[in-house]
């Protein structure tokens, strides 16, 4: 069998299979035959031929693949492509932002927020404002909780009771001073700011500085009912969504008006659905989640006689010598966190954890202070600080580049510092098992063989992390697609081909 003719075998199998387990696209260019076995043994001389050729595919004619895949044992390149140049790697971002957090801050780290008053207590009574100081802490939210959104909130109160606390003759403050007022990345497109994943990052935030929207059908009322949760009065729902007809989908469609909490639901829904649960970003943080806190406090029987006050609306001079700390929160710890940023693809997450190292290490939290110390690191472990252009910490922006080789260099590194590894390694989604990467190559040599982080925004996928050959060698890589004008799917079949091609290597 001539070595085309048997590439395209393999690219067949792969795909055919694939196809039952509906990861790829009906409009797949690939063809027919033979079994994946055949590719046990070769050189890697032929390894990149074959390489070579899944590169080239036509789909693929007007965009650029960025490619570096390097052994862990002895250093040797299995394959490079324009590994020197300069790609938008998307959420592949986030390997250097957690990396850099694990190193800086350490796996064992804690976020934190201190809760403190400018008053007095006397009896069940305290007598100021009870201040709510935010260090950058992304899980206040019901996402470690088993999802109850109060949790936190609860603890606080139960600490407020066992003080003896039953009223506050004051205001609920929000004090975000530690981190800037910026909430959204630099060179983030207008129209994500709806969206979840463009989530504004704030000292203080809650429940991802998102409301959960849940629309269902009323069979008692037929009617749509749109309900959403917290459910603040600062925050204005309409229900613009209709009952489909009949041959029409349950389409959701959620807007919110810039500059406001004026949120747009609309779109069909039909009857016979399940309920739908959408999300839609809030504006002012800092007043979302303090807002939240008054309420839990008056639904658990603690009376304020004051308001919920953001500290831009505060009065008062913030004089922290002349206040009490009451008590700290702490987070779970950074190992766990960097499992949502990475495996979860988190960009809320990944953008507090930029602005926090700013606070930690520069004394204020934001993301040019998080983006210089991260740079002087790279320069420190052997990175060139120069072929990285960061801008944010999760990957949303066009504006950041990096190229291939750097993202191997820093892979590299984190594989030889026993101390971040293990966490940097777990945190990463397993192919077939877990994460962005649960649902592909599942049922193949390279189901838990690839731990990688995924990319994902218009016209760039990309693909980075580790995977071990059929001779168990370690291996780093990094496959990224830039200016692509095909489906998804396609540049995922390109990928997920070449990590099943190194599973599957053995050196002849």
């Amino acid at each position: 069998m001539k070595f085309k003719s048997l590439v395209n075998s393999l690219k067949i199998i792969f795909i055919v299979y694939s196809l039952s387990n509906n990861l790829f696209a009906q409009d797949s260019t690939f063809l027919v035959k033979d079994s994946v076995k055949t590719y046990s043994y070769s050189t890697i001389s032929e390894l990149q031929k074959e390489l070579n050729d899944i590169f080239n595919d036509n789909s693929f004619i007007n965009a650029n693949w960025g490619v570096v895949i390097q052994s862990l044992n002895n250093g040797e390149y299995f394959y490079k492509r324009n590994e020197d140049k300069f790609f938008i790697p998307a959420s592949n971002l986030k390997l250097f932002t957690t990396a850099g957090g694990l190193l800086l801050l350490g796996s064992d780290y804690r976020f934190s927020t201190n809760i403190l008053t400018n008053g007095y207590q006397s009896g069940s009574t305290l007598y100021g404002d009870l201040i709510i100081q935010g260090r950058g802490d992304p899980t206040i939210s019901g996402r470690f909780y088993n999802n109850d959104l109060n949790y936190v909130f609860d603890t606080w109160i139960d600490s407020l009771l066992d003080m003896g606390i039953k009223n506050i003759n004051g205001n609920i403050v929000g004090d975000d001073n530690l981190f800037d007022d910026t909430g959204l990345g630099v060179g983030w497109l207008w129209d994500y700011e709806t969206d979840w994943y463009a989530a504004q990052s704030s000292a203080l935030s809650y429940n991802d500085n998102c409301i959960d929207i849940t629309i269902k059908y009323n069979s008692k009322a037929d009617s749509i009912i749109v309900t959403y949760n917290p459910a603040l009065r600062n925050i204005v729902l309409l229900n613009n969504v209709s009952a489909a007809k009949k041959n029409e989908r349950t389409s959701i469609d959620v807007y919110r008006e810039r500059g406001t909490n004026v949120i747009t639901v609309s779109g069909t829904f039909r009857k016979d659905s399940d309920s739908v649960v959408t999300y839609s970003t809030v504006m002012n943080p800092t007043q979302f989640m303090i807002m939240a806190f008054k309420n839990r406090l008056e639904q658990r029987k603690i009376r304020v006689n004051g308001y919920s006050i953001d500290i831009d609306d505060y009065d008062r001079e913030m004089n922290y010598n002349d206040m009490d700390l009451l008590f700290t929160w702490y987070s779970e710890p950074l190992s766990e966190i960097i499992k949502v940023i990475n495996k979860g693809s988190q960009n809320f997450f990944a953008e507090q954890l930029l602005k926090t190292i700013g606070l930690e290490k520069k004394g204020f939290g934001s993301a040019v202070n998080g983006i210089s110390v991260l740079k002087e690191l790279f320069g420190e472990i052997g990175l060139n600080p120069e072929n990285i252009v960061m801008v944010d910490g999760s990957g949303l922006s066009y504006i950041n580049m990096v190229t291939p080789r750097q993202i191997v260099e820093l892979l590299k590194y984190v594989y030889s510092n026993n101390k971040i590894y293990p966490d940097f390694f777990n945190s990463l989604s397993i192919a077939g098992v877990d994460g962005t990467i649960g649902k592909r190559m599942n049922n193949t040599s390279a189901e838990n063989n690839v731990r990688a982080k995924t990319g994902f925004i218009s016209h760039v996928r990309s693909l980075s992390g580790y995977a071990f050959t059929g001779d168990s060698e370690p291996i780093a890589f990094s496959i990224i697609a830039n200016n692509f004008n095909v489906p998804i799917k396609l540049a995922d079949n390109i990928q997920d081909l070449v990590c099943l091609r190194l599973t599957n290597f053995r050196r002849k």
